[in-house]
């Protein structure tokens, strides 16, 4: 197996063809989910696997999935992929490199001839980026039986398009969507690559990641309720400004990401909207986005308990009032331990370093570990830049991951009975 190896310059073609697919005249990525360049890009797909002689099949989801026969037809299937889809002016790596890579896979074992026991399955997921249609990581949500035809009832973009017909357009079937669900007897590993998104593998420079959780993201809609007044009659001390109290929580809301131990465990404040923003009126009441990501729901748990009294506090000090309402609670994911052990070891056989991390974005492969073992492998991402036009990963990088997916495919295979 050790001989096997990745064709480097074949993969930098690809990354280069695909990346042509939506690009934009600023050199950033427009290929946001079941758009024109989306659709393109599954055909520019569905072409280099029909040249690989694999089974092709496009499920009720607009999931792509492209399957290799297995010697023992018995043995459930081993799959890996990522996403094709980008963020609006995005990159050309985040997602497709994933997808890139999983054909080069196929392509060296048609070209060795190797058989293996498990079928293996590249997938390319619907819709894994934040999209107009609300709904993303929607391909793998979907495959792991967490949304179904319900969840798409009524669902259009700005446009009034209906996130039905868009699905149709791409293949996929919405009044059969549940069909798209996997057993997980059908299923005995999955495995993602993507580009680390980060500088923590650039900084120390190694060149794969071993990702050990999928992060969890906890969001609440926060309402600071204050007193609208005149601005030039009314005392400081008489006052209950809402955005000042509001400045107050947000900046101890930051102190408290800030001083939790764990450097994975961070904190940002997305949106403001501040009532009623005017130059001679002092603000009446401010909402506001708060977001934390960590590896555990105790680490989560730690940093908004910690916010928590301190914006109660604020908020007596001050007079005003605090509302806050969930908006979302997504637990964190951890990766399974086999799959982490096995690609360390290979990396390790292949002469490379690899850093055991957690990832701070969420991926398809979370999806994926309600139903079988998944795992993630990380490359460098130059400057940490991704979701940007500057988003690069260098080729030697990209080669050494490509040849530890390889490898730990095939050791999954040796190493799994079932």
């Amino acid at each position: 197996m050790k001989e096997l190896k990745v064709n480097a310059a074949r993969i930098q073609a690809r990354i280069l063809e695909l990346g042509e697919i939506g690009r934009n005249a600023g050199d950033g990525m427009d290929r946001t989910t079941f758009t024109p360049a989306e659709l393109e890009a599954r055909e520019w797909l569905k072409q280099q696997l029909r040249a690989l002689d694999l089974d092709i099949k496009v499920d009720e989801a607009a999931n792509i999935w492209a399957h290799r026969k297995g010697a023992d037809c018995n043995l459930p299937v081993i799959a890996f992929g990522s996403h094709l889809d980008s963020v609006p002016n995005g990159g050309r790596y985040d997602g497709a490199l994933g997808v890139i890579l999983a054909l080069e896979v196929m392509e060296v074992l048609k070209e060795s001839g190797l058989d293996t026991r498990h079928p293996f399955e590249l997938v390319s997921f619907s819709a894994e980026e934040p999209n107009p249609f609300g709904l993303s990581t929607f391909g793998s949500r979907t495959v792991a039986g967490k949304l179904g035809k319900a969840n798409i009832e009524g669902v259009q973009d700005h446009n009034g398009t209906s996130l039905a017909d868009a699905l149709r357009l791409a293949g996929g079937n919405p009044e059969r969507l549940e069909d798209a669900r996997r057993k997980p007897e059908e299923l005995a590993a999955f495995l993602e690559v993507h580009i680390e998104q980060g500088l923590r593998l650039l900084e120390r420079e190694i060149p794969v990641g071993v990702v050990s959780a999928i992060t969890g993201i906890y969001r609440e809609d926060v309402t600071v309720i204050g007193e609208a007044n005149h601005a030039g009659t009314t005392l400081m001390e008489n006052r209950k400004d809402a955005l000042m109290a509001a400045s107050e929580m947000m900046l101890a809301f930051e102190a408290a990401c800030r001083e939790h131990p764990s450097a994975e465990t961070v904190g940002t404040i997305g949106t403001i909207a501040n009532e009623p923003n005017a130059a001679n009126i002092i603000p009446g009441q401010v909402r506001f986005h708060m977001e934390i990501r960590s590896k555990t729901r105790a680490e989560i748990g730690e940093v908004l308990d910690k916010w928590a009294k301190n914006a109660e506090a604020i908020a007596a000090r001050r007079g005003v009032r605090l509302e806050r309402r969930l908006l979302l609670d997504q637990h964190p994911v951890a990766m399974d331990p086999l799959v982490m052990d096995i690609t360390a070891a290979q990396t390790s056989k292949l002469g490379y370093k690899s850093y055991t991390l957690g990832s701070m974005a969420g991926h398809d492969a979370a999806h994926m570990a309600a139903l079988t073992r998944s795992g993630m492998l990380f490359v460098p991402s130059i400057d940490g830049k991704s979701h940007c036009p500057e988003e690069e990963s260098r080729i030697e990088d990209i080669e050494k991951a490509a040849n530890v997916l390889l490898h730990s495919l095939l050791a999954l295979d040796d190493q799994l009975h079932r």
